[in-house]
């Protein structure tokens, strides 16, 4: 049942660029109370979550498209942003979900070092929506419930695990973000996704 936050979340709807990109003015805690039209796995994001009784609050809006509406999102809900992504190896037998800070610039060669996989690159979107059931846009932890062989391996770099109390995140879909417990998914999600996750540690670079 939605329940709508304390004031500071009844700003108005952002604008990002010259198109308007609209925000649903409420924060909501939980689900939507009404969850027609809203797409299957987007539902079924929200039916584990509610099992595993993991909190989390949620702001609707229109597909997030580029970084700066991605940006919007996270100051609406109060978090510092975290990158989502999705990598293979050259062959396209291993992949990764990584989750950085948003303000860390990515280099492959840092990474392939700590994980022993060369020529790191972006995984095409046929295998993030064969292994997660997402598309671009819409990369999140929460895919991994989707992983049912458990193709894909979570990466997650430490200042994430240090300094994000939080951890910002679509429901399998970028129409709606939530805001959870970086713990509760480290300690309640992926246990129950039987999904493990490696540690990394990428650097700050100017």
């Amino acid at each position: 049942m939605d329940h709508t936050a304390d004031n500071n979340t009844q700003a108005g709807a952002a604008c990002t660029g010259e198109d308007s990109f609209y925000i649903d003015p409420v924060l909501y805690t939980g689900r939507p109370e009404n969850c027609s039209g809203r797409l299957e796995k987007e539902i079924r994001t929200y039916n584990l979550l509610d099992e595993l009784q993991i909190p989390y609050w949620r702001l609707d809006h229109d597909a997030t498209a580029t970084i700066d509406t991605c940006h919007d999102v996270d100051v609406r809900l109060d978090i510092e942003i975290c990158k989502n992504l999705f990598l293979c190896n050259a062959q396209k037998t291993q992949f990764y979900l990584l989750m950085m800070p948003g303000h860390k610039k990515f280099k492959t060669a840092k990474l392939s070092k700590q994980i022993g996989s060369a020529r790191l690159s972006f995984a095409t979107p046929d295998f993030m929506e064969q292994f997660l059931d997402i598309t671009p846009g819409s990369v999140s932890v929460l895919g991994l419930m989707n992983d049912h062989d458990n193709r894909v391996r979570l990466l997650i770099d430490q200042d994430v695990i240090d300094h994000h109390t939080f951890i910002g995140c679509h429901p399998c879909i970028n129409t709606s973000s939530l805001k959870l417990y970086t713990k509760d998914i480290l300690e309640k999600f992926l246990p129950a996704v039987h999904h493990e996750y490696t540690v990394v540690h990428l650097p700050w670079e100017d």
